[in-house]
């Protein structure tokens, strides 16, 4: 009587690779290099200006070590809770980039701009892929006597990967349309003109320096000339122009003009500087915006007496 062919043993993860360990290595890599990615663009943010604003500086400086950590974790390890923490990651710095340009974050709201429509597509996509590597199950030994007791929880486990993999899908789609409608309802930052604007004096951090009428701190632009401004866009969404007929406050003794912008706003000028706020400031009594290269050059507090 001839004896029963054995089974074939498809081989386990660690030995030969299987189609689907592949998938979840490539799966991995692609997570791993989109984490890497949203912390380089965080990086750049934060080193061309983030770092000023409080709180959300040190928000930006953690979610880029932490990008960075995980990225490397997730492309060498293979344990699911690696992926898991990762795609957590990648949809919680979203949640946080949406609450900051719908709401406002900290005392900061966020403006629309490219990069940042970029890094919050950049983290659905790292989600989807982290989510889609951990749910993708290994292809697994088939049942022998010995493995029979532990058959029926293995069975349940791949009963409910096909649930969770739907609910990973509808999830990032669901993350998906959150930020397309954040941005479709967000409009680029623009320059509210004002018929007047009141120039004022206040000591900041010991220096005396040009405030609105608000007391908010007023900057001026390096590469900008006395008769035209080089801010327009983002720049002027970031940092908003200074506009209106200008009025001498008390202690206000400089040169007091305006130019003409291509929108046809009169930006005040003070002591030949052109002027402008920073959303970087939350509240009167702060100079966020000194000394920070933002937007193309380097910007300056506007001392009082020029």
């Amino acid at each position: 009587m001839n004896a029963e062919a054995p089974a074939p043993v498809a081989p386990e993860e660690g030995g030969r690779e299987t189609p689907r360990t592949h998938e979840k290595l490539v799966l991995r890599c692609i997570g791993a290099s989109l984490l890497v990615a949203t912390g380089a663009i965080h990086l750049d943010l934060y080193v061309t200006g983030y770092r000023t604003i409080p709180t959300i500086g040190w928000l930006f400086l953690l979610q880029v070590i932490v990008a960075f950590g995980l990225g490397a974790l997730v492309l060498g390890s293979r344990r699911a809770l690696v992926s898991a923490v990762g795609a957590g990651f990648a949809v919680a710095t979203l949640g946080g980039y949406l609450l900051s340009l719908r709401f406002g974050l900290f005392g900061f709201r966020e403006l629309r701009t490219t990069a940042g429509i970029v890094a919050g597509v950049v983290e659905v996509a790292a989600f989807t892929a982290l989510a889609a590597a951990l749910l993708t199950p290994p292809l697994l030994r088939p049942p022998n006597r010995t493995a029979l007791a532990g058959r029926h929880r293995t069975d349940r486990l791949l009963a409910a990967v096909p649930a969770a993999r739907w609910a990973a899908g509808a999830s990032s789609a669901l993350a998906a349309a959150l930020l397309g409608l954040s941005l479709a309802a967000t409009r680029p930052g623009s320059t509210v003109h004002s018929s007047t604007a009141l120039l004022k004096t206040a000591n900041v951090h010991g220096v005396s320096v040009l405030t609105n009428s608000k007391g908010f701190t007023l900057y001026w632009f390096a590469p900008d000339t006395p008769s035209k401004s080089v801010c327009y866009g983002t720049c002027a969404a970031y940092w908003p122009p200074v506009t209106g007929k200008p009025i001498a406050g008390p202690g206000v003794t400089g040169v007091l003009g305006t130019i003409r912008r291509t929108d046809g706003a009169s930006q005040v000028s003070f002591d030949h500087h052109l002027l402008y706020t920073y959303v970087g400031d939350s509240s009167p009594g702060e100079a966020n915006g000194n000394n920070v290269n933002l937007n193309g050059g380097l910007w300056y507090e506007m001392a009082a007496h020029g």
